[in-house]
């Protein structure tokens, strides 16, 4: 395409000319690539079209390998539909190519969710898919991840930190309680990183529908704030803004628990990493760190008394 601008990452991937001749016929005019966005396993690229910003994303090497394209279209879908994820203007459940609107806002971090105002907004926009998207394609249930992403790992050949083994052991007992509570499932995000929020200061947005499935709600809520490293003031704004009020303790259990069980799993997803060799970040470290947050969770007072204080 001759009025491509030459990347920042000069000369252009053949992979990503071939993504921009492909969304070209869907723009008002021939796209520019601004520049690459952030992303840990896809490539994702900002670029304009008769001054209209969209984002371009191209699936990462080896995300087949744990990725539901087909459930991740469902939930990319719906969730554009109740106005939290952007406007979806392609989605290609085949490779996992997605073109969006831009929304034009805050890329939220750990320091950035210091201000409760937009941990408030975050918890409206999770409510919102919660309790009124349509139902998602797919389960997200996360001792059968667990099962699956070990699998994986092992047929690379390669395994998770030292320890995994015992906090798995351990992690049978929440496997047995939240079987008992049986709480009810709802459309969820269930990766809610930081940096999967963008914050337009009156609404917060919510992108990246990869691993979204039907689950109890409470994971969403026990994920954000470990991914975004609250303190005990923060994840109490948190959950006081998703209640409008105190939440019932069955539920702020479940949080607890779930804290422990997305460090263990995201331990896998980070040696998965690993095993591929993506380069974006110390995969290795990223899983130690994980397996570390998640047994000292699993050792904690509150994770004992959730234990015994799960229910619906």
């Amino acid at each position: 395409m001759s009025n491509l601008p030459p990347s920042p990452e000069a000369p252009l991937h053949p992979r990503v000319t071939a993504g921009l001749l492909r969304v070209a016929s869907l723009l008002p005019a021939p796209p520019v690539l601004l520049r690459r966005l952030g992303g840990l396993t896809n490539a994702n690229y900002l670029i304009e079209s008769a001054g209209q910003k969209f984002v371009l994303r191209l699936p990462g090497e080896g995300t087949a390998d744990y990725i539901n394209r087909q459930a991740e279209s469902v939930a990319a879908r719906a969730t554009a539909e109740i106005g939290v994820n952007a406007a979806l203007l392609l989605f290609d459940a085949a490779d996992g190519t997605q073109l969006t609107s831009f929304i034009d806002g805050q890329t939220m971090t750990t320091a950035a969710f210091k201000d409760h105002g937009a941990i408030a907004r975050a918890a409206a926009a999770l409510a919102t898919v919660h309790r009124t998207s349509r139902p998602f394609a797919s389960r997200f249930e996360v001792f059968a991840m667990i099962e699956h992403y070990s699998a994986v790992l092992a047929a690379k050949g390669a395994k998770p930190p030292e320890g995994f083994a015992e906090a798995l052991q351990k992690a049978q007992a929440v496997r047995a309680v939240l079987a008992a509570a049986a709480p009810a499932l709802a459309p969820c995000h269930c990766d809610p990183l930081a940096e999967n929020f963008v914050d337009t200061g009156s609404k917060m947005h919510l992108l990246d529908w990869e691993y979204a499935g039907n689950n109890d709600p409470m994971w969403d809520l026990g994920d954000v704030s470990i991914e975004a490293r609250f303190d005990a003031a923060q994840e109490a704004v948190l959950l006081e803004s998703y209640f409008a009020g105190p939440p019932p303790p069955g539920a702020r259990a479940r949080v607890i628990l779930y804290k422990a069980m997305c460090n263990l799993l995201w331990t896998l997803w980070a040696s998965i990493q690993h095993a591929n060799g993506n380069p974006v970040d110390d995969f290795w470290a990223y899983a130690v760190d994980r397996l570390t947050q998640s047994r000292a969770t699993m050792a904690s007072p509150d994770f004992a008394w959730a234990l015994g204080a799960a229910g619906p």
